[in-house]
Formats: C-alpha cells, sequence, structure tokens
C-alpha cells in the first residue's frame, strides 16, 4: 500500500501515508491497483479515417484501455494522408492535423517509402524527433487486404523505384547510419518490421481461393501461414546482419513458428539487440472464438495452438512487449460485398480499450506478475522507443497512471467503446479486471470509467540531442 504524490504533472513522491493536508486534490485509491500509463507502441491513426478524427475518438478508446501514451504508424501513399512527397512536407501535416485533439500523449513512426525518405532520416531524427521507422515487408509484391496487381502505385513511388529486399537494406543501412551520426541517441533509435513474405502470401492465397474448402479468418490464416512469417524474420534479421544494424523491433508476431524464427536469429545474431512484439488480439482470439471476419487483421489471427505458444513466449521472458496494433475500421469500410467474404474485408480492427484489462485477465490466470504485465506494457516499450520520462511510476516520471479494479467481471461490448468502430473481435468476451481512471502527466481524462475533460494529448519530441 502506498501514496502517489503528483506535483505539476510529475510524480513528486511514492511512499505510504503522504500526509493529504493542503493538498488540491486527493483521488482515493479505494483498493484498486494503479500501473503505470500503458504505452501502446502499435497503433494506427488516420488509415481508415481522418486523422483528426482517430486522434480524438481513438485516443478516447486508448484511455479506456489504460492506455497514456499511443505510438502511431505513418507513411506515405495510399491510406493515411493520401500522398507522397518528402517527409519534410508530410510530417508537419500530419502533426498539425492531430495537434489538440488526443486525449493521450502520442507520437509516430514513420516507414521509409522511397529512397528520397532515407536520405532524410537524420532530419526527422534531430529535427522533428522520430527515432523510429517501419519496414512492410510484404508491401510491393502483395496489398494491404490480399492479392495485388499494382503494389507501386499504392504507395506511390517515385518513377523506376521499388519496395524490394534491395530498398530494405538500404533502409537498414539508413538507420545505422542515423545511429552513428546521434552516438547519444543510438539506443533510442531503431527498425521495425512487419515479418510476412509477399510471394508465399500471393501463392497461398490462389491454393485457399481455388480450393475452396476453408472460409472467415480460418482461410485468411492458411492464406497467410505461419511460415511466411518465420522466413521474413529470418531474412530480415541477415539484413539486419548484413547492415550492421544494432536494434531491430519484430512487430505482431502471431505464430510460433514467427517467434520460433526470432529465437533462432536472436542466437544466430547475438550482436543485434532485437525486440519481440505480440498483440493483445492475437493472445485472445483465434479463428474459433473471434467475432467474425471483423478479426482480420495482418498478421492473422490464428488456431489456438498458436495463441497457446504465444502465451509460452510472453511467459518465458521472450516477448518484449505487448501492444494493440489498434486501427480503427468503420463497417462500411471493413466489410466487403458480400460481408461474409474474409478476403473482401479490409484488415485492422481497434482494440486498445481491451489491452491492460485483457493482458491482466489472460495473464494472470496463466501466472504472470503484476510486475512483468507493467513491463510489458509500459516499461520496455518506453525505454526502446526513447520515451525517457515514460514507463514506470517514479519520481521524475510523468504522472501517467491508471488504476484498475482487478476483481471486476465485465462482458465486451463494442456499444461501450469510445472508438468510432461499431463492432469489435472480442464481443462478448469476458474480462475479469476493469480500468477505471487514467491520469495522463496528472490529468484526469477517465474517471471511473467515463471519459472527463478537454484534450491533454501532446507530440512527443522523443529524442534530444
Amino acid at each position: 500500500m502506498a501514496d502517489i504524490a503528483v506535483t505539476g504533472g510529475r510524480v513528486d513522491r511514492v511512499a505510504p501515508g503522504l500526509p493529504a493536508e493542503g493538498v488540491p486534490e486527493v483521488i482515493e485509491g479505494a483498493g484498486r491497483l494503479a500501473f503505470p500509463g500503458v504505452v501502446d507502441a502499435h497503433q494506427h491513426w488516420g488509415i481508415y479515417n481522418p486523422l483528426a478524427e482517430d486522434a480524438g475518438s481513438e485516443s478516447r478508446a486508448s484511455a479506456q484501455g489504460g492506455v497514456t501514451t499511443a505510438l502511431t504508424y505513418m507513411r506515405t501513399g495510399m491510406y493515411y494522408l493520401n500522398r507522397g512527397g518528402a517527409y519534410a512536407d508530410f510530417f508537419p501535416e500530419v502533426l498539425a492535423r492531430a495537434e489538440d485533439r488526443a486525449y493521450v500523449d502520442y507520437g509516430f513512426h514513420l516507414a521509409p517509402m522511397s529512397s528520397g525518405h532515407i536520405g532524410e532520416l537524420p532530419d526527422l531524427v534531430e529535427r522533428f524527433g522520430v527515432p523510429s521507422f517501419k519496414i512492410f515487408m510484404f508491401y510491393g509484391g502483395h496489398g494491404l487486404h490480399g492479392r495485388s496487381a499494382d503494389q507501386n502505385a499504392f504507395l506511390m513511388l517515385p518513377e523506376g523505384e521499388r519496395y524490394d529486399y534491395a530498398h530494405f537494406e538500404f533502409v537498414m543501412r539508413g538507420v545505422q547510419a542515423a545511429r552513428e551520426r546521434f552516438p547519444e541517441l543510438a539506443s533510442e533509435i531503431s527498425l521495425s518490421l512487419h515479418c510476412e513474405t509477399a510471394e508465399i502470401m500471393t501463392a497461398y492465397t490462389r491454393l485457399v481461393e481455388e480450393a475452396g474448402e476453408l472460409s472467415g479468418l480460418a482461410a485468411y490464416s492458411a492464406s497467410r501461414p505461419p511460415h511466411s512469417e518465420g522466413l521474413a524474420v529470418f531474412i530480415a534479421s541477415y539484413l539486419a546482419h548484413e547492415t550492421g544494424l544494432g536494434n531491430v523491433n519484430l512487430l505482431h508476431l502471431s505464430s510460433r513458428k514467427a517467434l520460433d524464427a526470432a529465437v533462432r536469429m536472436q542466437r544466430t545474431f547475438p550482436h543485434i539487440d532485437f525486440r519481440r512484439e505480440v498483440t493483445i488480439g492475437h493472445l485472445l482470439a483465434d479463428i474459433e472464438t473471434a467475432s467474425g471476419i471483423g478479426a482480420k487483421v495482418n498478421p492473422p489471427i490464428r488456431p489456438r495452438e498458436d495463441v497457446e505458444a504465444l502465451w509460452e513466449y510472453v511467459l518465458d521472458g521472450t516477448v518484449d512487449w505487448v501492444v494493440s496494433d489498434h486501427a480503427c475500421c468503420r463497417e462500411e469500410l471493413k466489410f466487403g460485398a458480400p460481408a461474409e467474404d474474409v478476403f473482401l474485408a479490409k484488415a485492422g480492427f481497434g482494440g486498445a480499450e481491451y489491452l491492460l484489462p485483457g493482458l491482466i485477465t489472460e495473464g494472470r490466470r496463466r501466472g504472470l506478475s503484476w510486475g512483468r504485465i507493467a513491463a510489458l506494457t509500459s516499461w520496455n516499450p518506453a525505454r526502446r522507443y526513447g520515451l525517457r520520462t515514460k514507463g514506470t511510476i517514479a519520481p521524475g516520471f510523468d504522472a501517467d497512471i491508471c488504476l484498475v479494479d482487478p476483481d471486476a467481471t465485465w462482458t465486451v461490448r463494442a456499444a461501450d467503446s469510445e472508438s468510432a468502430q461499431e463492432y469489435t473481435p472480442f464481443e462478448g468476451f469476458e474480462l475479469s479486471a476493469k480500468v477505471t481512471d487514467t491520469f495522463v502527466r496528472g490529468h484526469h481524462v477517465l474517471d471511473t470509467g467515463k471519459i472527463v475533460g478537454r484534450p491533454v494529448g501532446r507530440y512527443l519530441r522523443r529524442p534530444v540531442a
């Protein structure tokens, strides 16, 4: 039992029996657990809805899940701002559209899509405070939602350029060059990869569709098989070795084969600082229990045996952090015609509302400690991504705190979410922990389960040279 004193948006003291006399506001914990605010290191604001709208509604949904910092992926090309060009022109518009909209603090990871973007990496680090970058390994040969015949047009690449393994190599060289240019920031500059192999997915999609034996989430999982993930992890790891890139994040690993590949690559290349990420969606749902094809996502929701494998790796310490991969996609955009055809549906869904409650529910049942839950959701991603004042409840750190009722039992209903998404793959799931209150730098943004006040979130310019 302890009290937390907050002054000027930072934690001042943590100790039992702190005096309350003269304190402007006292919040009674009432038997709840105080967690460091969740650092959700993988979201997608503005992918299917205007960025300004998502920054509002999806940050409110994030606060419902105890999230106080959201790091969202951004790139040029179709979706997001639907334009190409230099980040020097593109990114200021991103910042302007999100400003004064969010209820939680936020930052951006950027994806170098063209050769010109690689040259901008030092400026993005130094001028805009963006230290984290991304490669979508299947882009260039396979579409966001399935097969695609013209990825260059989708990605809005300059004439004569390709988004392929050679580009990935040069991105890695560019990120490592930035680490060497800013040695004091080297530990905070990293490259993340979505590891799936376009050629395998294209071939298996054809096989699954022609066979016609599977439907729904089972068909989609089979069309993007786990060994596609594993092979991509191998390729990414060797390229990192070849280019001398020291910090690599393997995103949303969804299967035993993907995690097995990640473990093998860590042993093969011990000089690379790999970090391994999984999502709460892949930990909670499988192809049978998810609520319909609204659970289509990349990489896919998998069969139960893969879910159990992910938990093995969470429990043995292999997984470094857990995220939501939140990407709000309204029904009118999500589903094709016919609506039950999974290959016509868009990929991605929201879920930040259930990140901490879901991890506590399943994790505690499996023996996951409170400290490990806090590390997976806050401390580990904060340290990796240069969020120096985030990640723990301790003097000098931002007063990002969420209060959790560890004995609450409730049923997930999309209608109760602040998200603009009208459905959830977790509809009807029973959770046994609930976030009641969320504080962002001391601002009370979720009070007894309800969003209160005004947007207080700010853009986090992470590295300080």
